[in-house]
């Protein structure tokens, strides 16, 4: 996989983002053609390396246009007891934003990420005995 890609979290969920992609995320109160700006960065990655964040990546930023809402498929709600004559159906649409992923912004000095180093556990020191004397 060549190219910049960052994963970004909106409305509680991660969207893995690469520019000139269209996503939909939960509604957010944006006006359609605004520039909206995704500031909870996780991850920022390009062909050479990548910035992990702990638990954001500070500096980093994914710049986005509104292109609308839209809602989503219709799910039924339904509750139902038995033998009391208990019923009540309702009906449910999210709104969904759609965003043009425009442009990621990479933190500054954005180093390669070392690799991880293979470590031992200490070892345990074993209790001593004196062989059953007291």
């Amino acid at each position: 996989m060549t190219g910049t890609y960052a994963i970004v979290e909106t409305g509680g969920k991660q969207y893995r983002v690469s520019p000139g992609q269209t996503i939909e995320v939960d509604h957010l109160s944006a006006a359609e053609g605004e520039t909206v700006e995704l500031s909870r960065v996780l991850l920022v990655a390009d062909g050479e390396g990548a910035a992990i964040g702990t638990p954001t990546v500070e500096g980093a930023r994914v710049v986005a246009t509104c292109l609308g809402e839209k809602k989503g498929n219709k799910i039924i709600v339904f509750k139902y007891k038995a033998k009391t004559r208990y019923r009540r159906k309702k009906g449910h649409r999210q709104l969904y934003t759609m965003l043009r992923i425009d442009d990621i912004v990479k933190p500054g000095g954005m180093a390669e990420v070392p690799k991880k180093v293979a470590r031992k556990a200490p070892a345990r020191k074993k209790k001593e005995t004196n062989g059953g004397e007291d």
